[in-house]
């Protein structure tokens, strides 16, 4: 059975111009390419409010980020949940769109 990548390990693995990734800069679609809104939001909302407490460079995993932001931010637990459950959603796979300069994270829902 192959492991397949959650979107933690995606946003951890991925760069654009060598820096971590900018919410702008993904979107998550099912696999025909039709953009996810709800998800996409949720995404973007962790990478914008998250990840100015903590460098994913400095970060294992999903759980430990969760962890980390429950000791170190005011972020409401329902918050933190939702923030888990995008972190941990299992990725399917990568589109690159250098026009857009967007990386699409594909999921199966």
């Amino acid at each position: 059975m192959i492991n397949m990548p959650t979107i933690f390990s995606v946003l951890k693995q991925v760069s654009m111009n060598h820096q971590e990734v900018e919410s702008h800069q993904v979107v998550v679609t099912d696999p025909a390419g039709k953009p996810n809104g709800l998800l996409t939001d949720l995404l973007r909302d962790l990478i914008n409010n998250a990840l100015l407490f903590v460098s994913l460079k400095e970060i294992t995993s999903a759980k430990e980020l969760i962890e980390h932001l429950r000791s170190h931010t005011p972020l409401p637990i329902d918050v933190l949940s939702e923030y888990e459950k995008i972190l941990t959603e299992t990725c399917s796979g990568l589109n690159f769109a250098p026009q857009k300069e967007q990386i699409e994270i594909v999921v199966r829902r």
